[in-house]
């Protein structure tokens, strides 16, 4: 039996036409994502999804003022995929539709805010093990980047690899699910993102979805550029970014409604999970707890299997000591290498949907389609610095 790869995408043109070939592309894809969201959704707040795709209107005049030609490729992708463009905005939100408690109160018709019970049952921040190494820490003397994105086990057939030709702004390579149009990745300029869920709402109000803030981080061309755009968009929810560029330099942004937080390396090295590292937010501090619990042991392992790449003599070797580190197993299930949970709920079911290793230095992209514990990485077709706008190059 051949090994499962990643299905690979690539789109190119003006925002409408960019949309079009993605949807077209991920038609069946996308129209899986729909039905698993529908009973996620419902399980979480108790909408039907007709309930959630009104509500998800709530975004749709805010991501047009401020990036209006990703509604136009959420359009394209509307089309292309034959569903409406509250569909495709609904799963550009899902995070947010998760995690946010007004959800549900709409469902019983409350305005309220949240309990102190509904704190104490709020969904588990999206899992996911982030890492840079440059310098002291790579023996190769490469930039690495890259993840173990954890999620739900339901959406594993829908994740795509998309390339996304868009000038004048650079090329990118993201690992999204399908119909999304930004998640994690990098780009032609020698910038990666990876991301990490933080949990939590700060108020009522009404901030970007994070595909949308994620996607203008990697439309830039410099790390300055991709900085300014996470401190000064608000997003919905909180979420943690770590930026690596190819000149070797990483930091990384606790982003919240309420105010940012920041690391950068030690000594080369930065790993980031599911809990706040650089201090927790004033409006949270009086009741703080992590929501992934299994972060606090996530963080400190990936650190410790990572630090051997300082050995490395070559990318080979890295990579294979990148995967080795990636697929631990400390407190399995629930572990840096994640796999679903018997005792939970189907619906509820997390696992590694993509551990993915980027090179930086060299161009070279590879994931593993699943858990990286049984799975070799697949090398994708594109070089980041490929093409026109090969900025790093």
């Amino acid at each position: 039996m051949a090994p499962r790869t990643l299905p690979i995408i690539e789109i190119s043109g003006n925002p409408l036409d960019r949309g079009r070939q993605y949807g077209e592309a991920v038609r069946p894809r996308l129209h899986t994502a729909l039905a698993y969201y529908e009973e996620a959704f419902g399980h979480s707040s108790g909408l039907t999804w007709q309930q959630v795709t009104a509500r998800a209107a709530r975004w749709l005049d805010p991501v047009r003022d401020y990036a209006p030609d990703l509604v136009e490729e959420m359009r394209g992708i509307a089309d292309g995929a034959g569903v409406d463009l509250l569909d495709v905005l609904a799963l550009n939100a899902r995070g947010e539709v998760i995690y946010d408690r007004s959800f549900a109160r709409m469902a019983e018709g409350r305005q309220e805010l949240e309990t102190p019970a509904e704190v104490a049952v709020e969904e588990r921040s999206e899992g996911c093990t982030s890492f840079a190494a440059y310098g002291e820490a790579s023996g190769d003397g490469r930039v690495w980047a890259g993840q173990n994105w954890d999620w739900r086990a339901g959406v594993s057939d829908t994740v795509v690899m998309l390339r996304v030709v868009q000038p004048p702004k650079p090329t990118l390579i993201m690992q999204v699910e399908a119909g999304q149009i930004g998640r994690q990745g990098a780009n032609s300029a020698g910038i990666a993102l990876n991301a990490n869920g933080l949990g939590g709402r700060f108020d009522d109000a009404v901030g970007l979805p994070q595909t949308v803030v994620r996607r203008r981080v990697l439309d830039q061309h410099t790390i300055t550029d991709a900085l300014e755009v996470l401190c000064r968009t608000r997003a919905h929810i909180a979420s943690n970014a770590l930026l690596t560029c190819r000149e070797g330099y990483a930091i990384d942004l606790e982003t919240t409604p309420a105010g940012h937080g920041w690391m950068h390396p030690t000594d080369g090295l930065l790993v980031h999970g599911n809990h706040y590292q650089a201090g927790v937010p004033a409006a949270l501090a009086a009741g703080y707890r992590p929501l992934s619990s299994d972060s606090l042991v996530r963080v400190p392992r990936a650190e410790q299997g990572l630090r051997v790449l300082r050995g490395s003599t070559g990318p080979d070797e890295s990579r294979k000591l990148i995967k080795q580190a990636m697929s631990d197993h400390l407190g399995l299930p629930e572990s840096l290498c994640t796999h679903p949970d018997s005792r939970m709920p189907a619906v509820q079911h997390w696992k590694t949907l993509v551990s993915s290793c980027v090179d930086l230095t060299g161009g070279d992209y590879h994931v593993t389609a699943g858990t990286p514990c049984d799975r070799d990485y697949q090398h994708l077709p594109w070089n980041l610095y490929d093409g026109p706008y090969g900025d790093a190059r």
